[in-house]
Formats: C-alpha cells, sequence, structure tokens
C-alpha cells in the first residue's frame, strides 16, 4: 500500500511547492524497517529545510511511494511521479529496486539521488541523471573481505541466495581474498534447509560462514540452526548486508544474533550536525537509528542544495552532482566519477565492520574501519571500541 498523499501532494493553497518524489519498502516483502527509516531520515530533512525557507522560498515536499522490494512496481512509481512533475527522485533501499528505478528516471530525464542501494551496476549505462550516497558494493565489501583476514579468516563459506546482489557481493569477496590467499566455499540456502547446510558446513573447513541470504527468512533460521550445532561452535557467522543492523534482527534472534560483524556506513564520531540529527531521529523512531535512516538524511540535503543553488528545472539539476559540497552527517558530500560505476558517486561515505556486543545487544562494537572514514584500515582485534 502507498503511503497517504503528503499535505502538498493533496494541493496546497498559496504558494505551490517543490515536489520531491521518495521510494521506499514499507511493506513486505520488501525490507520494511528499513524502509522506515530511510523515510524518518528524508521526513526529518524536508522539515529543516522548510523551517530554513524551502527552496527559494517554496515549500519542498515529499511525495512517498513504497515499492515493497519490487523492480516493476518501483519503475511504474518512478513514471507516476514524473508524470506528477517532481523536481527529482530520492531514496531506495534494495539494490535491484533501485536499478530499475534508475534506469527507469534516466529514461525520463529525472535526476535521482539513491540513498542507500550499492549494487555498482545502479544503471544498465553510464548516465549524468543519477548520483548515489551509499558506498558502492565492490568498495564496502572489499573493507569486509579485509576485516575477515585480519581476523585469520581464510577460508569462508557463503550461504547465498540466487541474486544479481548476492552474486555481485560473492565476487567483490572472491576478488579480494584469492591473491591473499582465501578461498570462499559455496553452500546453496535456496537448495539447502538449515540442518542440511549445517551438515555441508561442517564438512567445509571453513572458519566462518556468511549469509548471503533474505532476512527473516532464511536468514534467522539459519542462524538459530548454527548457533545450536556443537560441531560449529567455533565457526564466525558474518552478514555483510548488514542485516543485524536493525531491530528486528535483535527481536527474532536475541542473543544468537549477537556476534555477527556486518556493514555500517557511519562515521566513528559524528559531527555537531550528526549528533544534533541522530538526536531528532532518535526521536523520531523511538529507538536507535540505523544508517540508512543518516542515508535519508542526506539525501534530502543535498536535494535541497541542488534546487536552491542551480533551480528546480530537472536538466539543471541532474548537471548540479559534480558542483555540489553538501555537509552531511556523515561528512563532506562531494560526488565524482568512479571507475566501473556508471553514476555520479560520493567516495565514500564512511565504512565500518561492526556487531552487537554479546554482553550487550544494544550496544555496537566496532571491530574494523575502512578507507573513507579514515586514512586507512585497521582492525581491533577482540571487537573493542565504543558505542555508536
Amino acid at each position: 500500500m502507498d503511503t497517504p498523499p503528503s499535505p502538498f501532494e493533496a494541493g496546497p493553497t498559496g504558494t505551490s511547492p517543490v515536489l520531491v518524489g521518495a521510494l521506499a519498502p514499507l511493506s513486505r516483502p520488501g525490507w520494511a524497517e528499513a524502509g522506515r527509516h530511510l523515510l524518518a531520515g528524508l521526513e526529518l530533512a524536508v522539515e529543516e529545510a522548510n523551517d530554513a525557507g524551502g527552496i527559494g522560498g517554496r515549500p519542498l515536499g515529499l511525495v512517498v511511494r513504497d515499492t515493497a522490494a519490487d523492480p516493476h512496481r518501483a519503475a511504474a512509481a518512478v513514471d507516476e511521479l514524473a508524470r506528477l512533475g517532481v523536481a527529482a527522485l530520492a531514496g531506495e533501499y534494495h539494490s535491484v529496486v533501485a536499478r530499475a528505478a534508475a534506469t527507469r528516471a534516466d529514461a525520463l530525464g529525472l535526476p535521482f539521488l539513491c540513498s542507500s542501494a550499492v549494487l555498482d551496476a545502479l544503471t544498465e549505462q553510464p548516465t549524468d541523471r543519477v548520483a548515489r550516497l551509499a558506498p558502492a558494493q565492490s568498495h564496502g565489501w572489499r573493507t569486509y573481505a579485509d576485516f575477515l583476514l585480519a581476523a585469520g579468516h581464510s577460508r569462508i563459506a557463503v550461504a547465498a541466495e540466487p541474486s544479481v546482489y548476492w552474486t555481485s557481493g560473492t565476487r567483490v569477496l572472491r576478488d579480494r581474498l584469492a591473491p591473499r590467499g582465501g578461498t570462499l566455499v559455496h553452500l546453496d540456502a535456496h537448495a539447502l534447509d538449515p540442518t542440511a547446510l549445517c551438515d555441508r558446513l561442517a564438512e567445509s573447513g571453513a572458519t566462518a560462514v556468511l549469509l548471503l541470504v533474505g532476512h527473516p527468512e532464511p536468514a534467522v533460521p539459519i542462524v538459530k540452526a548454527v548457533r545450536r550445532d556443537r560441531r560449529l561452535a567455533e565457526i564466525l557467522i558474518g552478514a555483510p548486508a548488514g542485516q543485524p543492523e536493525f531491530a528486528d534482527w535483535s527481536a527474532s534472534l536475541g542473543d544468537d544474533g549477537t556476534g555477527i560483524p556486518f556493514l555500517r556506513y557511519l562515521p566513528e564520531r559524528f559531527s555537531p550536525l550528526g549528533v544534533r540529527v541522530e538526536a531528532a531521529l532518535r526521536a523520531r523512531l523511538a529507538g536507535t537509528p540505523s544508517f540508512v535512516a543518516f542515508e535519508g538524511y542526506d539525501t534530502i540535503a543535498v536535494l535541497a542544495e541542488a534546487l536552491r543553488s542551480h533551480g528546480t528545472d530537472r536538466a539543471r539539476t541532474a548537471a548540479s552532482w559534480p558542483h555540489l559540497a553538501v555537509e552531511g552527517t556523515r561528512g563532506r558530500i562531494r560526488f565524482s566519477r568512479t571507475p566501473g560505476i556508471g553514476v555520479w558517486q560520493w567516495t565514500w561515505a564512511p565504512v565500518q565492520v561492526v556487531d552487537r556486543d554479546p554482553g550487550d545487544p544494544g550496544r555496537f562494537r566496532t571491530l574494523h574501519v575502512g578507507r573513507g572514514s579514515a586514512d586507512a584500515p585497521r582492525s581491533r582485534p577482540g571487537g573493542g571500541g565504543g558505542p555508536i
């Protein structure tokens, strides 16, 4: 179900708003909690932009559409939003969905700032109309591979489902690990039930298993099965895609969901802006905001600056990407061209590998910091570091 129209979309009196279309997975089978956090960040930034005078005196309005993790639904939403006259498009969490939205937005000449999706090939061909805040998968997942090697893991199993996203991630890991003596063992999470997967894992000789699968199914049953298998007591469970970031992971797994390293796109320490936004998001969400909420906020911060400084014409907005320099919650945001990536890319948002502390599941431990958030990657043996 789509969210109700905003007051701006419903036809306000007075000055007409500048509309931004927003895509987010707000219902199943999409990861609705991620969508809720993304939308919270988008909405907070819109409110603050309007408190600061809007766009040249015109209010900024958000027109939200639920993608439900469906690429076809997302493409149709882009068509609808373009007809509604939005100046730009924002959001989306799921990579395959974002790719469909980006491809359609490019075809329609609609500028799209992608908030959270990481798939390198976000569009079918290079384009000037699409930009992205999230680190590309090849960057973030190389950082995760570096963490595994530094932690002493060289034979690693991947429990993967069929997907362009998971296949791409596996390739990134293999390419990073192989020159350094690391090997991957593939376990088909679609064909094997959790018990059979544990049997294969026990036979594999791997010291770590990575969950390249959806949440809650089959991620939650796999974690429970591994945790209860005495043969696998010493194996590390990892989730590079970030499933343990959200509260529903902890609610589903409790203590079983701790000690599982994942990628998180936050700095070690927030700037004053980040501290202020974190407090506002915490109040809005009635809980700890995820990195996805900050991505949402930064998306609107960038778009608001583009619309103020370059006008609301779509072509001019799309042409503004390389000229923007915006202070975001996680650092100064500038866009550039990156080899192998066909869109304008922030290189890079901060990248961390963190886990939930087994002694305090609500606390996150920083295990490794990647390039982009520090001068060089570094690991923290034993999972030191304070709350984020």
